[in-house]
Order: structure tokens, then sequence, then C-alpha cells
């Protein structure tokens, strides 16, 4: 099962099921649940959303307008998870580039804070480069959506933008390159744990265009992931808690060659094996203009 947020013709936010080119709306006025987020803590969040489907009014899902599957999550990320990942960090700062050798085989993780709800953009809003950096790039990555206690209820679509050249000037200035606003695109659903197909045939795919024309192409599968969904889970919740349930971003392994850097105006779709294209175009500057 596909759970997604979208306006209604009204312009309020709603819930509903993704059902191939359609969406089945469900009806919570008579439920406990006032969130996604309450129908992900539930038992069985399947169960929960199938109870409230209102197949009545099922609408065709190109009439609605998709938003960002968030509620009050916070959004985590994990980094140098794929070997292609671990040599573009190495090659990023000559400094730092043991410390980005050893965390790839360390037992502990690279883990760190991604964002917050208003930082996130959804399927067809823009995601921001910053004005501040030169060299900029998407990172797609397949994302475990978390209940409050840390169990895996779904995947979603991720997409960690990236500052390289921040992160390469010192390493201490990671939060600078991958927090500010609209620096990551969650979308353009949930698809419950129970509905993904086998995770070692999942690929994950990039396209970005510019001017209509494909400027960069890149795929890779979860399974040359080197840690596990458990694992990074497992560390996440060491000494942290989540009462609102979280999102983690597992790390990339598609990243772009040294001269390529992304515009204003190019497009970036990232596409995942049982869950669906997230697109957003580029933009630069400071929020607002």
């Amino acid at each position: 099962m596909k759970l997604i947020k979208y306006l209604s013709h009204s312009g309020e936010p709603r819930i509903g099921q993704l059902d191939g080119d359609r969406v089945v709306p469900l009806d919570l006025s008579r439920s406990s649940f006032q969130t996604l987020a309450d129908i992900l803590e539930a038992d069985d969040p399947e169960q929960a959303a199938r109870s409230l489907l209102d197949a009545g009014r099922e609408t065709p899902a190109s009439d609605v307008g998709l938003l960002a599957p968030i509620d009050r999550q916070e959004v985590w990320a994990a980094g140098v998870t794929y070997q292609r990942s671990q040599a573009a960090r190495m090659e990023e700062s000559a400094a730092a580039a043991s410390c980005y050798d050893r965390v790839y085989s360390s037992p502990r993780p690279e883990l760190f804070f991604k964002a917050n709800p208003h930082r996130v953009a959804g399927p067809g809003q823009p995601l921001r480069i910053r004005a501040d950096s030169a060299w900029n790039v998407p990172e797609p990555e397949i994302t475990l959506v978390l209940n409050s206690r840390l169990q895996l209820v779904g995947f979603t679509v991720g997409n960690d933008m990236s500052s390289r050249d921040i992160e390469g000037e010192n390493p201490l200035y990671l939060p600078q390159a991958k927090v500010y606003n609209a620096c990551c695109g969650l979308g353009p659903c949930i698809t419950l744990a129970g509905a993904m197909p086998p995770l070692d045939a999942v690929h994950i795919r990039l396209v970005i265009r510019r001017a209509g024309e494909v400027v960069f192409a890149g795929t890779t599968s979860v399974a040359k992931m080197a840690r596990s969904f458990e694992d990074l889970i497992q560390w996440l919740g060491r000494d942290n808690s989540f009462p609102n349930g979280a999102f983690l971003l597992t790390g990339t392994g598609i990243v772009p060659e040294r001269d390529f850097t992304l515009q204003p105006g190019d497009l970036v779709a990232v596409s995942i094996d049982g869950i669906g294209t997230l697109t957003n175009p580029i933009v630069q500057g400071e929020v607002g203009t």
C-alpha cells in the first residue's frame, strides 16, 4: 500500500492511498487518527489505513497536488554507506580523506540531522542550492520511515542536497553543506514495508535535465550498500528518542563527477523501485527570491 499527503480541491491537506493512477481518500473524521504520522504509529498501519478508505470519493491522481509525506517527524541521514560515496568524499578534501575512509568500514556509521519539516520539499516543489556555494549535487537515497518506536514501517524517496565545496573545505562545515531551507526532498508517497519488493532487487535511479536535455544519469542498487537498514536504525536510536517518528536517508551510491554542479532551472528526478519518482526543480538564492 502507498500512502500520500495531497491537497484537496478546497486546498486542505488530505491523506489518501495512491493506487495506480487514482487516489482513494482516507476518511479520518470518525477515527482516532488525525495525521499520516498517526496512521504510521498504529500497530498495523496498513490495516488502519484500509479501514479508513473512502472508495466512493476516489479521484484521478493527475488531479491532486502531492505534498511531502511528512508531519512532525525529524529527518536524519547517513553518509558514506556506498563505496561510490566514500570515493567522492575523499575527492572533496585531502585533509579529511582518512576520516571518510575510516567511517566507511567503522562499526559506527556517520549519522547527522538533515531537516525538520519546514525545510523539506515535496513532489514538484523547488529544492534549493545555497547562494554561497559553487559545487552542488543531489543525493538520491532510499529513505526509511520510522515510527516513534523506531520500527521500520515504510519507505520513501529522498534527495539529500549537498554543497560539496563547503563540506570539502572543512568537514566541520557539514551542517552548513547539508542543512538549509529546501535542502531535502521527500516523496512522492510512503510505501508501507509489506508492499516493497525484495530490497536486494531495488534499484535507485537519478536523472538530471537541463533545458530539457539529460545532463546526468546514474543508477545504483540497495544491494550495494555497505550497511544494513537494521544497523543504521539501531545506531540512530542509541541514546536518542523520536516521539514523532523519523525519516532516515540511508546514503547515496550515485555521485556526479567533479566537473558537474547543479544550476538553477535544472530538473532532478529520483526513482526507486516499489515507491515511484520524486521530481523537483532547482532554484538558488535566498528564500522568497
